[in-house]
């Protein structure tokens, strides 16, 4: 499989982005997921390709581009379509479904999740799968695109997503056995995000 160079990936967020605060907004978070997915590939990846983890970390975030209004603001509200927003802006680039779903399935949302909170994306399930789907979604959880963005411990991570209910801290705890948390020092010294230390309010998958 071909898989698109950094600078190509780069100019895809460009020119998808509405304006240079989106760009830096989410182009900045997909780098930071990127690190911190390869962080845990440095660890325990073994067996993964490291060259689609690093795309798919790059581009997992590209529909949230889509979720502007004329205005600049982001809308929260239908936020929890941006991974299904991603799949369609790389399938209209060309790009392969195993690039595709790292945007659809970083989210982890299943058909249940749907039907009981009357989310407005089609029902199905958006889970990642392979071992790659599973080390970007995880790497996601650590960092949040709030104002201003922040890191998030894997403490304040699980605090926030208890209320979706028990099967996601059993979900994101088996993962958590599997890759670990990140060294958030490299990460606030070169980004200068704080290191939250309370839950995010929003979404279980505000990444």
């Amino acid at each position: 499989m071909q898989l698109p160079t950094d600078p190509e990936i780069r100019a895809l967020h460009a020119r998808h982005a509405p304006t240079p605060a989106a760009f830096d907004l989410v182009y900045t978070h997909c780098a930071i997921v990127c690190r911190i997915a390869e962080q845990f590939l440095d660890r325990r990846g073994t067996g993964l390709d490291r060259g689609l983890v690093r795309a798919g970390s790059l581009l997992h975030d590209i529909g949230v581009y889509r979720l502007f209004g004329a205005s600049g603001e982001l809308d929260h509200a239908r936020y929890i379509r941006h991974g299904i927003l991603g799949h369609e802006i790389l399938a209209e680039e060309g790009l392969p479904d195993a690039l595709r779903r790292f945007c659809s399935h970083h989210t982890g949302i299943s058909s249940d999740d749907v039907r009981a909170q009357c989310l407005p994306v089609p029902i199905g399930d958006y889970l990642p799968e392979t071992g790659e789907e599973l080390l970007v979604s995880h790497a996601d959880a650590f960092h949040s695109k709030t104002d201003p963005p922040v890191f998030r411990t894997a403490a304040s991570y699980t605090h926030s997503i208890r209320r979706f209910g028990a099967h996601k801290t059993t979900r994101f705890a088996a993962m958590l056995a599997a890759f670990g948390e990140p060294d958030f020092g490299p990460l606030t010294a070169a980004y200068g995000h704080a290191l939250a230390d309370r839950p995010s309010r929003r979404s279980f998958r505000d990444g």
